[in-house]
């Protein structure tokens, strides 16, 4: 991976143009100033994050609603594996059925 580069505190010393519709453009706008930042900063973040990450910050696919649930899914998934990897059963364990019996519960 590549030294951390900091896109805020780097001097700017190059430009960059683009072609945007003038309605989108002055909306971002609205949006960016409800945020306390520019169109500009905006931009320098979206790309620090894809410096961060290595690619775009954000999924894109034709159901990202469906594709970011799934990754969410296995990312859970995944941390309740190691959870359960981390516990070591004892001969001595008590399930939980029988712990509510010891005090009298049932379910």
């Amino acid at each position: 991976m590549q030294e951390h580069m900091n896109v805020s505190s780097m001097p700017k010393t190059s430009s960059f143009q683009m072609r945007i519709n003038p309605e989108v453009k002055k909306r971002a706008e609205e949006i960016y100033a409800n945020c306390g930042m520019t169109l500009t900063d905006a931009v320098n973040i979206f790309i620090q994050q894809s410096i961060n990450v290595e690619g775009l910050p954000f999924l894109v696919t034709q159901s990202s609603k469906e594709a970011l649930r799934e990754q969410v899914v296995t990312l859970l998934m995944a941390e309740l594996k190691k959870g359960e990897d981390s516990v070591h059963i004892d001969a001595d364990w008590v399930s939980e059925e029988e712990m509510l019996a010891e005090f009298g519960e049932t379910r």
